[in-house]
């Protein structure tokens, strides 16, 4: 079987780990910075970083809304922290994004940086469905998910919040996976996402 493309949005944030997680994961894997650089790949991998920097750098070539299209016509979508904002339909202090196209097609509600700032970053070891033993997770300035909407699957909680959930093509990780050795959301994306 060949190896589906996966490409890593790259316009900030953890690039160089979601490209080491994605290879180790058996997928071929190429940087994102304009609409063209889309063109034939199963899924894409949106990091995190800063939000409103992301979205004010992918203005000027439309880019946001070139990954909608994709998105519509097949590529998955793998969101972590502030991807997972620029995937929500809804976003409740989104005061700093307005006025920029967001990718949007996940239907949740978010909060950025709802668990506090860099100080308030922590740990946790996360039971996920899918994965037969917990789940090493880094919550950095992390959005907090305060509602889930009808067709949303949620695959992992935290402090009693969902903080990983998957609907129709897309998986979303309020946390940073590719800050651990260990891959298996990843491998979780590329094998169920992008294969079905």
């Amino acid at each position: 079987m060949t190896a589906p493309r996966i490409g890593v949005l790259s316009l900030q944030g953890a690039v160089a780990e979601h490209e080491r997680a994605l290879r180790s994961a058996g997928a071929e894997v190429t940087k994102v910075r304009r609409p063209a650089e889309l063109e034939g790949l199963h899924g894409l991998v949106v990091p995190g970083g800063e939000s409103t920097t992301m979205a004010r750098l992918a203005s000027p070539v439309n880019l946001m809304p070139a990954i909608r299209e994709r998105h519509q016509e097949g590529m998955a979508l793998f969101g972590t922290c502030a991807g997972m904002i620029l995937m929500a339909n809804e976003i409740t202090d989104a005061e700093a994004l307005e006025g920029f196209d967001r990718i949007t097609g996940l239907d949740v509600v978010v909060r950025r940086n709802g668990y506090g700032s860099q100080l308030d970053s922590f740990e946790d070891n996360l039971e996920v469905t899918g994965l037969e033993t917990p789940l090493p997770a880094v919550f950095i300035r992390a959005p907090i998910v305060e509602d889930v909407r009808a067709g949303v699957d949620v695959l992992a909680e935290a402090q009693g919040r969902p903080v990983a959930v998957r609907q129709e093509g897309m998986l979303a990780a309020s946390f940073h996976p590719e800050l651990t050795p260990d891959h298996r959301l990843h491998r979780y994306f590329v094998d169920s996402v992008v294969g079905s």
